[in-house]
């Protein structure tokens, strides 16, 4: 597949990473700021340049595994998404020999993994290896950031933790995208899908931070899919809850992770500093993505009520916002 990335690099640990990474810190925050005015993704501009041919995404659930919800207390995340994992039946009951995952990162912005404002890459590269180890074909790591993809990539942590645990990174491309419209959708309508990351494959995992967010009031799992459109979606801010809902419809996934060891509680979705951030100690994985962004929020201290998106998708059969009806397996790390 062009544009993708295969070589495999020496992990760095966990006293390295954060060394590299504070000393980019404020360079790589100040980046991300500039580049959340000035970039919104790539991908053709207005949705009749996507091209004629539309696409859609196959249901990558699995039949038998609705409503399985794992709660995890702990601040350490290798450990919390292997018992997490462990408790809804190992990883081997999602990911089988030969199948080719892909995992929708948060990549948005070109900053620090300390500041949590994208996917933990420690967090990543073990996810990476549970499905290699498992039997996995190959395993793709993806996203459209709203900063310059190249740095951040980089300065996350995200490039180097996938491509040290055996996965193939794919950076969105012009070409890469492809015309989709939702089903029952008003907004997401012959509009820029990223879909060559999507080509051949038949496990999706989404994996995200619990994150404020100053549109939609959070983001989570649900509105981690954004970074799946190209084109300018910025236009759909003005209909956020919408467009979540949407994009929950647009992606039915096999799991998702939402980490929520470290949330940030202000200043969404880009924060900057250490004091928008509070050690909230939970990692959750799931099957419903709706369930999942419902107990996220109570980690921002808000109810579904504040957080519509979370009921409009409730309302189209996407999942439950009650996630205490799924009979959480709730655990700790020792």
């Amino acid at each position: 597949m062009t544009g993708i990335s295969s070589e495999n690099e020496r992990g760095l640990n966990r006293r390295e990473f954060i060394l590299r990474t504070c000393k980019a810190g404020i360079a790589a925050a100040a980046a991300g700021s500039l580049g959340y005015l000035l970039h919104d993704g790539l991908g053709p501009g207005p949705p009749s340049e996507a091209g004629d041919a539309q696409v859609s995404l196959p249901d990558f659930s699995i039949p038998g595994f609705e409503g399985k919800l794992s709660i995890v207390n702990g601040m350490d995340r290798v450990k919390s998404v292997h018992l997490a994992l462990k408790s809804l039946g190992g990883i081997e009951a999602f990911v089988k020999k030969g199948d080719r995952v892909l995992i929708k990162v948060n990549a948005a912005f070109a900053t620090p993994p300390i500041l949590s404002a994208t996917s933990n890459p420690e967090l990543l590269g073990e996810v990476v290896r549970l499905c290699l180890a498992a039997g996995a074909a190959s395993v793709v790591v993806t996203d459209n950031p709203i900063n310059d993809p190249g740095s951040c990539f980089a300065l996350t942590g995200i490039g180097d933790a996938a491509r040290s645990a055996g996965a193939q990174l794919v950076f969105p491309r012009d070409g890469f995208f492809r015309a989709t419209t939702v089903a029952g959708g008003t907004l997401i309508r012959d509009w820029p899908l990223l879909y060559t990351p999507f080509e051949n494959v038949n496990k999706v995992i989404g994996m995200a931070p619990v994150k404020d967010h100053h549109r939609s009031g959070a983001s989570m799992i649900m509105k981690n899919w954004y970074g799946l459109l190209g084109g300018r979606r910025n236009i759909f801010h003005q209909n956020i809850h919408d467009v979540i809902m949407e994009l929950a419809v647009m992606v039915k996934p096999t799991l998702v992770i939402l980490d929520g060891v470290t949330t940030m509680m202000t200043n969404g979705p880009t924060g900057g500093s250490l004091s928008d951030l509070k050690q909230t100690g939970t990692l959750i994985v799931s099957t419903d993505q709706v369930a999942a962004d419902a107990f996220g929020a109570s980690l921002l201290g808000r109810s579904i009520r504040d957080l519509p998106f979370i009921l409009k998708a409730e309302s189209m059969g996407l999942g439950t916002s009650d996630f205490e009806s799924l009979h959480p397996i709730r655990t700790s790390v020792g």
